[in-house]
């Protein structure tokens, strides 16, 4: 009996032996699943994302539910790349290995895309690809061109801020300087350009834009003085002419500046410094309703350090009420600024080297102005399914009354040759942008499309000859009417894991209506383009992808410019000027995150512009200026070191010719050159916070020739604080630490002194950069 029970113990040995082995092979071909939340940057469940799987035999796709959440069944065990879309947010990329017969778990953290059109902003809304965990994971879809980018609020905290607009010199490649008192509008320079106040970068701030074109002074006049630093949630970038949703004033570039919807906290500042400098600001964010009342005050009063006071007094309030949140919500925004001051102009360098006035003397010490912003936005955005829509309305009342005097007595030895440019004028608009995912075949695409409205009704836009601000006689008066009408659609397809492109057509139309003091120069005129643009990205590989953009843009032209016949300050016959100008530019360039905690761009680009058309506030009339181009590169790093310390550094070199004949030269005056700028931050967190910062303006031709040069201006700034409490903060800033006798900006022209040659004086005209300058600041938190 024996022996048949261990054959039956042989048997069962063999069939339990056979029964594991079968197990094992089915379990090695057992399919497995997936799951996971999809979350944003502040913990947020996303709803709607498009979650594609892809293994080695095809691609499945799911869609997360409202809690964010998504999964596959089925799944081939291996290697599998798992990606996150969804509009607005960067494309996320997660490798993940699926065991057999088993189920894992991959969640993800979307961030927003650096051109990421929302309505609800925190403090804490955008993120820098290098202060990511996993910034790889997060590379692709978060730009389209190296050139594009986002300075995150982290990063304005703890700099030293001057001059509100100085909020841009953030923007890589941006010099923000002034050659008058600080109530008038910054001079701008990026990428081969003198910008004056602002044409060919085009500015917009909590829905409203801040370009004004047909303006008093400068066509495409943009004043910055009422944005509120402490407000702002993130500045948005672009270069060049190669974005369908930008059109006027952005062939240069363009910046988006987010204001935050709420606070974590109320809080008072109060502060002071040299030049008699103080500022109160207070703001707080409630809850009211189911949505946040942001209600925010300042008051800022300065001298400066100029032998006349500046007596500069600016009052400025935001309020602001908001729902929801990046994906769906909506705001209701009111901004309201007035400033006054006395001004000191640019001076002949002659006169400071002769000694007949220090370096912040004047020669006329009646000029400054007065003006006022007052504007209302709403904004709403709505998602569903894959697809998201967002308008926004805005209307806005200005004026701007302004007196100068760059040529003292070259044209009126006894009256003197200053002047007053007043602009009234109320703005209205509205924007509507539909986005939505898609496929097109097998490609996954990302298609907009979009409609931009404006009007600027400007009741009074004039010059007029004056004295100690009295007025004598009038150079022009008119009253202006012009309408724009833009639209756009694009498409952004996925053609392979590695390569997209977004192709994109816009067309603008404009419509001008003038009635001069002078019959002769009234008039209606119409003009319209069509633009196409292109961009390709190829990647990532090793944590980089690899750009190629081109596009044609435009720049439009005072619309004094279009109908004008009569020269009006000197009788003349003048020739009309085309109301839009074409511009066309390329680039290329790279972005990387392949280093751990390092973000790089370099780009290289190039912009060609048919005409420098422009119309010349200052004398009435208009100047058609010759065809140009630029080149150059770009080269923009932000490193993390560590969890509380920021390096970052960019280098811009541009190259800026007239491409026609003349015996005059081939250069154009005021073009920037070389810009360098960089620093260290100490993250505003920790109990000792600050920045130390350096900036390099470097010298450009200011006469056609090359024969007359500005020289650099290198300034060292920097912001220290001291957390005392949690409650409780101070912090100095101080401007021009090394106190460095340079320029904040130069021009070459005639002007005449008293007892000088009636034809004047061919001189450098200079404004200074302020002094040693430091100011205190305590924070109170409630």
């Amino acid at each position: 009996m024996k022996k048949p029970i261990r054959d039956i113990s042989r048997v069962a040995t063999i069939c339990a032996a056979l029964w594991m082995l079968s197990e094992g092979a089915l379990a090695a071909q057992a399919p497995s699943s997936v799951r996971g939340r999809v979350v944003d940057q502040t913990g947020l469940d996303l709803p709607n994302v498009t979650v594609e799987l892809r293994h080695a035999s095809g691609v499945l796709v799911a869609v997360t539910n409202d809690l964010g959440i998504y999964e596959f069944g089925q799944v081939p065990p291996g290697a599998v790349e798992i990606v996150f879309r969804l509009i607005n947010f960067a494309h996320t990329r997660r490798n993940v290995t699926v065991p057999a017969g088993s189920s894992i778990t991959a969640d993800a953290v979307m961030n927003l895309s650096l051109s990421a059109d929302v309505t609800v902003t925190g403090r804490r809304t955008f993120n820098n690809l290098a202060d990511l965990e996993r910034p790889a994971e997060n590379l692709v879809g978060v730009a389209v061109a190296a050139s594009q980018g986002a300075i995150v609020a982290s990063q304005l905290e703890t700099r030293p801020i001057m001059r509100a607009g100085e909020v841009l010199e953030t923007v890589p490649g941006v010099i923000v300087s002034q050659h008058s008192g600080e109530g008038k509008a910054n001079q701008f320079y990026l990428r081969g350009f003198n910008l004056d106040h602002g044409t060919d970068f085009a500015s917009t701030a909590a829905g409203v834009p801040i370009n004004l074109p047909t303006h008093g002074h400068g066509h495409g006049y943009s004043d910055t003085n009422f944005l509120i630093p402490e407000l702002v949630s993130g500045v948005q970038f672009k270069k060049g002419p190669y974005y369908a949703e930008d059109g006027d004033f952005s062939s240069a570039g363009s910046a988006n500046i987010n204001y935050v919807n709420s606070l974590d906290r109320p809080m008072f500042r109060v502060g002071g410094g040299n030049g008699d400098w103080g500022r109160v600001f207070a703001a707080a964010a409630p809850r009211l309703a189911s949505g946040t009342l942001l209600a925010a005050f300042e008051f800022t009063h300065n001298d400066g350090p100029w032998d006349l006071s500046e007596d500069y007094r600016k009052a400025n309030g935001v309020l602001r009420y908001s729902q929801g949140d990046s994906r769906n919500g909506f705001s209701i925004t009111a901004m309201a600024y007035r400033g006054e001051w006395d001004a000191t102009d640019q001076v002949p360098l002659r006169a400071i080297e002769e000694g007949s006035i220090t370096r912040f003397g004047n020669i006329d010490p009646t000029d400054g102005g007065d003006t006022h912003r007052v504007s209302v936005s709403a904004e709403i955005q709505r998602s569903r399914g894959n697809s998201v829509t967002k308008a926004t309305a805005f209307a806005l009342h200005y004026n701007l009354n302004l007196f100068s005097n760059f040529t003292y007595f070259l044209d009126n030895e006894e009256d003197g040759d200053q002047f007053e440019q007043a602009d009234r004028r109320f703005v209205s608009g509205a924007r509507l942008t539909h986005r939505r995912l898609g496929r097109l075949g097998r490609f996954g695409t990302e298609s907009a499309v979009g409609v931009q409205l404006r009007h600027d009704a400007i009741s009074n836009v004039g010059l007029y000859k004056t004295k100690e601000r009295v007025r004598l006689s009038t150079t022009r008066e008119d009253e202006v009417g012009q309408t724009s009408l833009g639209g756009f659609a694009q498409s952004e397809i996925q053609w392979a894991p590695r390569f997209r492109t977004l192709l994109g057509l816009r067309a603008d139309s404009y419509w001008f209506d003038v009635t001069s003091d002078n019959p002769l120069n009234s008039g209606n005129e119409q003009d319209g383009l069509v633009s196409p643009k292109a961009l390709a990205v190829m990647g990532p590989w090793n944590g980089t992808e690899f750009y190629v953009s081109g596009g044609f843009g435009f720049h439009s032209n005072d619309a004094r410019g279009a109908t004008i016949t009569i020269d009006p300050a000197s009788g003349d016959p003048a020739d009309r000027v085309t109301p839009l100008v074409r511009t066309r530019g390329a680039e290329v360039g790279l972005r990387s995150v392949r280093i751990p905690g390092l973000q790089t761009t370099v780009a290289v680009w190039w912009l060609g512009l048919e005409s420098e058309l422009l119309f010349v506030g200052d004398a009435g009339t208009t100047e058609a200026s010759r065809p140009s181009r630029r080149y150059g590169v770009e080269w923009n790093n932000y490193a993390r070191v560590g969890s509380w310390v920021t390096v970052d550094f960019d280098a811009s070199f541009s190259r800026s010719r007239f491409t026609d004949f003349d015996v005059a030269g081939d250069r154009i005056p005021g073009a920037v050159e070389s810009v360098l700028a960089g620093g260290v931050s100490i993250d505003p967190a920790s109990r000792a916070f600050g920045s130390l910062r350096l900036r390099y303006f470097g010298p450009r031709a200011l006469i056609e020739d090359n024969s007359v040069r500005s020289e650099s201006t290198t300034l060292v700034n920097g912001g220290f604080g001291y957390r005392l409490s949690n409650r409780a903060r101070v912090f100095v800033d101080v401007f021009n630490i090394f106190d460095s006798n340079v320029s904040d900006i130069d021009y070459f022209y005639s002007s005449r002194l008293p007892g000088e040659p009636s034809g004047g004086i061919d001189d450098i005209h200079t404004h200074p950069a302020l002094p040693r300058t430091a100011r205190l600041t305590v924070q109170v938190d409630f």
